[in-house]
């Protein structure tokens, strides 16, 4: 079961990991170029359209199945990638989802942009070590 759920963190994490650097590497860049009004338009559009079950499962189950491998391993790689994969979902719960919301709610751009984008690269920052420190991990028994 340990092995089982290695792969299933390492899977969820690494394309967890890479949802949020192709934003950073690619999305973000595009919609910098754009007018406020399509930027706004657009993020908020994403903003609904990802929040659907093939991405819950990898934004919830990440964290968690880093987190569940924590009851077979117990060394400093296993606890340190849960600790960056559930750090990953603080910051978008504290910071990242507030943004949206108040880009939703009217906010300028010039409030919503520098701030969110540096909290996402704090979340992907965390989403890569919990990936490259679970393929780090070694499985159990």
């Amino acid at each position: 079961m340990d092995e089982f759920v290695l792969v299933s963190a390492r899977i969820l994490n690494g394309l967890l990991a890479g949802i949020y650097a192709a934003f950073l590497l690619a999305v973000m860049p595009a919609l910098h170029s754009q007018t406020d009004e399509v930027f706004a338009e657009v993020m908020n559009r994403i903003n609904v359209v990802i929040v659907n079950p093939p991405f819950l499962v990898l934004f919830l189950g990440a964290p968690l199945a880093a987190a569940v491998l924590l009851r077979w391993d117990h060394g400093a790689l296993g606890i340190t990638a849960a600790g960056c994969a559930v750090a990953a979902l603080v910051v978008t719960f504290a910071a990242n989802l507030p943004l949206n919301d108040a880009l939703a709610d009217g906010v300028s751009r010039s409030d919503f942009e520098v701030p969110w984008i540096v909290w996402h690269c704090l979340r992907t920052a965390t989403a890569v070590a919990a990936f490259g420190l679970l393929c780090r991990t070694p499985a159990q028994g």
